[in-house]
């Protein structure tokens, strides 16, 4: 399969504009404890030219851009910003923006993003164990109240949480059968070893079983190690079994993990785990199901 005609959606990368001083954890120091350790390497711009050049070797055809904790003062800023790339290079073709569905104001938020077509879906990161922030559960009344609201705005949610916490995921997913849940990053399987894993796979088989669920293969780098095939390839086929190839689906997760790898090594990579798929079920985890679920521009 030649990958350079091979058309490709990135359902998951970000642009930044350090000068315009609006992503605190790329600006501020010290940096914050991250997942993949030292990120200070990607604390500078990354803009479309810089996308075009890391995907150089690819028939990127579209992507979506994943909101970049932009300053929450100003989300909808993100987006007309975003708007005015895609309207001079004609990507980003979607957006993800950032929402806080416990506040009071969320739905005002939701009704905003509903104006800009760019917007297809949004994220919060639920945040159950880190005291230094306020905790907001999946759980959480006010939070179930703000997520009911997505529907009547047409927008998905994109979820990124640690697999520990799937199980309210579920109970989420099944009492709003009608919003789309589109999983971050794999469900963070971040601790690789055998218990580790043994539990990440339990709750994938749960959450799997939601029909409204889907999944990006996005962000499974391992700290201090580089993206291979050994490393990701259980992840990978686990993720295809469980959900299908229908319900899964190609992200980068640029500039985040250049921390772990090129964006050559990524794509290859997975082409590589999953060339036993059809060229039908390839073409689905590569392109047509981001076309599916994100509808982008």
């Amino acid at each position: 399969m030649d990958l350079k005609k091979f058309k490709i959606v990135d359902s998951h990368h970000h642009f930044w504009d350090l000068s315009m001083k609006k992503h605190p954890w790329l600006c501020k120091k010290p940096l914050i404890n991250f997942r993949y350790g030292n990120y200070e390497q990607i604390c500078k711009n990354f803009l479309i030219h810089d996308y075009m050049r890391v995907t150089a070797n690819y028939n990127v055809h579209k992507t979506i851009h994943m909101e970049a904790e932009w300053d929450r003062k100003d989300p909808i800023g993100e987006i007309i910003w975003l708007e005015k790339i895609h309207k001079e290079f004609g990507f980003p073709n979607g957006a993800v923006g950032q929402i806080w569905l416990h506040e009071n104001y969320s739905e005002l938020l939701l009704k905003e993003y509903s104006k800009h077509p760019i917007v297809k879906s949004v994220r919060q990161k639920p945040n159950y164990d880190d005291f230094k922030k306020p905790i907001v559960k999946l759980s959480d009344e006010a939070f179930r109240l703000g997520f009911s609201k997505l529907a009547k705005y047409n927008l998905h949610f994109d979820l990124q949480i640690p697999w520990k916490y799937l199980q309210d995921a579920k109970l989420l997913a099944d009492d709003f059968p009608q919003t789309l849940i589109i999983l971050n990053h794999a469900g963070l399987p971040y601790d690789r070893s055998i218990e580790g894993l043994k539990s990440w796979r339990s709750a994938i088989n749960i959450i799997s079983q939601c029909s409204n669920v889907v999944v990006k293969i996005s962000g499974i780098g391992v700290p201090n190690s580089t993206w291979n095939k050994y490393n990701n390839e259980g992840i990978i086929n686990y993720l295809i079994d469980k959900f299908g190839a229908d319900r899964c689906m190609f992200g980068s997760n640029f500039p985040v993990d250049s921390l772990c790898a090129s964006y050559d090594q990524i794509v290859e990579t997975l082409f590589e785990c999953i060339s036993s798929l059809t060229k039908i079920e390839i073409n689905n985890i590569f392109y047509s199901n981001a076309l599916k679920f994100y509808k982008p521009l």
